[in-house]
């Protein structure tokens, strides 16, 4: 055991007398993940969607239309001529471009309840702004139908739409008795329009159409504090598990190095059996993990906001995949026939492992045969842990399968590192 002790020693003066690495190591995981923390979501407001404006109807649908996109919180209205938006749109400047055409206020009032053409609003976009564009559309349907349908049962439009309609039935009903009933339903109509204002207001609807229903949000998250998705959190997981990985990938490549300099035969040499020296070099990377993510955690917690539901929880989820980390450089060194090459496959590999395992992007984003596959990755469960154990809330009880499933996963690449370096 004294031995044992040595090795472990030795490695880790090692790790820490490489200031300059140490110190990339920890930087770059906090970094990263605080950029994609912020990208995607953190504690920031969304900003608005920029748009541009062609008003070419100036009518007084089309000035109340483009005031309630100006005062829409989710847009920043840019109001332009045809020429400068198509541009704008071109060069990505403007995600999307609001094409009111002349004419459109007096063919929408036309077409809301008759069978007269329904008028077009161009929409001018980004490709790359798909998404944007359904967003813009929604909230455009939403202005339109309002200042239109406000204007058709209490405006003066509406008001000169119904005279005309009423002098065109009143003609049809010497012919076809049906069109009386209409006459009779403009009438009522008519009358309901003149209706004398009250206190400044109309006597009318005056704002139109609305939504009949409003949504009712609630963030629901296991744990005593219910905090809803933090960006953060999962940031951290992710470029944690990614950079601290590269690290194991690092301690692979020590042993090959050591190798082709001959300092593994001298060490083999010594009273000490081949089992026994990869234990140690697990043991070391594994406290080396373990260290590393609870320092980047530290940081996310007191810098970033990030809470951790429950410690030992987290605690037990840093050294299973610590444990995991370091037998995956054994099965690298063992597997690796030279540092270079075996450096470059094992890059791709992990990768590959934290790009499954949804370190770059939640994995509930995923598509569901994708979410079902990765589960045979072991990033995914240790993502998922954190995720966990962080922003969902929940205890140390519900991050064991986590936790297992590392464990067996370092187990399995233990055993075949041991097999194959005895072989060799």
């Amino acid at each position: 055991m004294t031995a044992f002790y040595a090795l472990i020693r030795k490695d880790l003066i090692l790790f820490l007398s490489d200031r300059r690495a140490l110190v990339m190591t920890l930087v770059l995981p906090i970094v990263i993940a605080a950029f994609f923390g912020s990208l995607f979501g953190g504690n920031a407001k969304t900003s608005a969607i920029e748009v541009a404006l062609v008003q070419q109807d100036t009518s007084e649908i089309g000035n109340k239309i483009a005031a309630g996109l100006k005062a829409d919180p989710n847009l920043h209205i840019t109001t332009m001529a045809m020429d400068d938006a198509e541009k704008a749109v071109r060069k990505g400047d403007q995600k999307v471009a609001i094409v009111l055409p002349a004419g459109f206020g007096e063919a929408a009032g036309a077409a809301l309840f008759g069978n007269s053409k329904k008028p077009g609003i161009p929409l001018l976009y980004d490709p790359s702004q798909p998404a944007v564009l359904g967003m813009v559309k929604g909230m455009l349907t939403q202005q339109v139908m309002s200042v239109v349908s406000a204007e058709m049962f209490g405006g003066k439009m509406g008001q000169e739409m119904t005279a005309r309609s009423m002098q065109q039935l009143q003609e049809q009903a010497k012919t076809d008795p049906d069109s009386k009933v209409l006459v009779d339903m403009l009438a009522s109509v008519q009358k309901y329009q003149a209706l004398p204002v009250k206190d400044g207001a109309a006597a009318g609807p005056s704002k139109g159409m609305t939504m009949p229903f409003t949504t009712l949000d609630k963030q629901l998250s296991s744990g005593i504090a219910e905090q809803g998705y933090n960006a953060y959190a999962h940031a951290f997981a992710g470029m944690g598990v990614q950079f601290i990985l590269f690290m194991g990938i690092d301690m692979g490549i020590g042993i090959l190095l050591a190798q082709r300099s001959g300092v593994w035969n001298r060490l083999l040499a010594a009273p000490v059996g081949l089992t026994q020296v990869l234990l140690a070099r697990a043991a070391s990377g594994a406290i080396i993990a373990f260290a590393l993510l609870c320092i980047v955690f530290t940081v996310a917690v007191f810098v970033f906001g990030v809470h951790i539901a429950s410690l030992p929880g987290f605690l037990g989820m840093a050294l299973s995949f610590g444990v995991l980390t370091a037998c995956l450089g054994l099965v690298i060194a063992a597997f690796g026939k030279t540092p270079e090459a075996a450096r470059r496959i094992a890059m791709f590999a992990i990768l590959i492992m934290v790009m499954l395992g949804g370190a770059w992007m939640p994995s509930f984003l995923f598509p569901s045969w994708m979410q079902q596959l990765t589960l045979a990755v072991p990033t995914r469960w240790a993502i998922d842990g954190l995720d966990a154990i962080t922003w969902r809330g929940q205890d140390a009880m519900a991050v064991l399968p986590a936790m297992g499933v590392q464990l067996g996963f370092a187990l399995v690449f233990a055993l075949l590192a041991v097999w194959k370096f005895k072989r060799s």
